[in-house]
């Protein structure tokens, strides 16, 4: 029998004392052995490599495995149940809640990710996304590492949680760039700009939105400037935005594609060399409630200096532009063009890059009224909506 209990810092309960005290092999850290103690009858052992913990159980009858706050929320619980072994579960109070609770901040609206063996990237991501993010960090994806990555964000940064000597600052990410952390330690990332009182009934992300390739009047923009839903719905098929991916839209204009790449869970960067474009696609980020870093300047020289995407639409530049976009690591580019003359060119700048180029025409007809209570079908602009993936 394998019993696993959450160890918060505060007194076993009965039921997990009297499992250790019969337990034959005590598993767990040396603190965290130290700090519960292992009666003599039973023998300790140090968790430091998984393997070696499942080959030390497997001849004991009744074992007990410690671990930090509730095992079974990103812990050892997952890793033992698909080994396919019986356990019984005694939690403590997950670090995570432990940590708001620190700073009296409600938590079920925050999103929780674990950076602990990791590619800390698409943790970074969900970091500019959301305005509440909590981060279980490991050696060399941590506060620090975070702080370097994401500017403008406050960092609730808690270390020995429940213990006697427990810590928890409050920081710019700037600060704990520069700053060092124990490891392993709870962050909470916050956007206070973005931060609301609102009560919720879904915790953590709230899942792809209600509805997509919304109309041009959900979307401040200038002289019909912006590109057309029949494209952007298409278009968001082939970038996949999503949680922990990070999509550039270039040429951005009035930000509608990025918008709704946010509206998805990416985190989104938004280029363009117009002021007053900056503004819009901020306004229209702020009208759907979501996060859009935006750039004034002209690409591709602002490229460089931004985190590397995922995925990227380009709807305004030329040819050096696209090259620049798809010489990145992004698994896709996603170009619309209106001049027919461009398309020979984009494929062959996007082809030249390595790339697997696929596209269509776009051609739409929508219903407009008709005097005398009739209609017709509206012909649009058509658009060349190419992309090129990575093979």
């Amino acid at each position: 029998m394998i019993t696993v209990i959450g160890f918060d810092g505060t007194p076993l309960s009965e039921g997990a004392r009297a499992a250790v005290d019969a337990a034959e092999l005590v598993v767990g850290t040396a603190r965290i052995l130290d700090e519960v103690g292992v009666p003599p009858t039973a023998k300790r052992h140090h968790l430091v490599r998984l393997d070696e913990m499942l080959d030390e159980i497997a001849p004991y009858d009744r074992v007990c495995v410690l671990a930090s706050g509730d095992p079974g929320f990103f812990g050892i619980v997952r890793t033992l149940r698909e080994r396919g072994l019986d356990l019984t579960v005694l939690p403590a109070a997950s670090s995570v809640a432990a940590a708001f609770a620190a700073i009296g901040m409600s938590w079920d609206d925050a999103v929780v990710v674990s950076a602990h063996g990791r590619d800390l990237r698409p943790v970074a991501n969900v970091c500019r996304a959301f305005p509440k993010v909590a981060v279980l960090t490991g050696p060399g994806a941590g506060a620090r590492e975070l702080g370097t990555a994401l500017p403008d964000r406050t960092f609730v940064v808690a270390q020995r949680l429940g213990h006697a000597d427990q810590r928890v600052e409050i920081l710019s990410s700037h600060a704990a760039a520069h700053a060092e952390f124990e490891d392993p330690h709870v962050l909470l990332c916050l956007d206070e700009s973005r931060l609301t009182s609102e009560r919720g009934w879904l915790a953590g992300f709230q899942g792809v939105p209600g509805a997509w390739a919304l109309g041009e009047s959900a979307f401040a923009h200038r002289d019909s400037m912006i590109t057309k839903s029949e494209v952007r719905a298409l278009a968001l098929a082939k970038l996949g935005p999503r949680p922990g991916r990070l999509v550039w839209d270039i040429g951005a204009g009035s930000g509608s594609v990025g918008v709704e790449c946010a509206r998805f869970g990416a985190a989104v960067v938004a280029v363009d060399h117009d002021a007053a474009s900056g503004d819009r696609i901020r306004a229209n980020a702020a009208a759907h409630a979501v996060a859009v870093e935006v750039v004034v300047a002209d690409a591709p020289s602002a490229l460089d200096s931004l985190p590397q995407p995922d995925a990227v639409f380009v709807g305004g530049g030329g040819a050096e532009v696209i090259a620049a976009c798809a010489d990145t690591p992004a698994e896709t580019v996603v170009v619309a063009l209106a001049a027919i003359e461009r398309v020979p060119e984009t494929i062959s700048v996007l082809t030249k890059a390595g790339r697997t180029v696929d596209g269509v025409l776009l051609q739409s007809s929508r219903l407009s009224a008709l005097p005398g209570d009739t209609h017709r079908f509206a012909a649009a602009n058509p658009v060349f909506l190419l992309w090129g993936e990575r093979r």
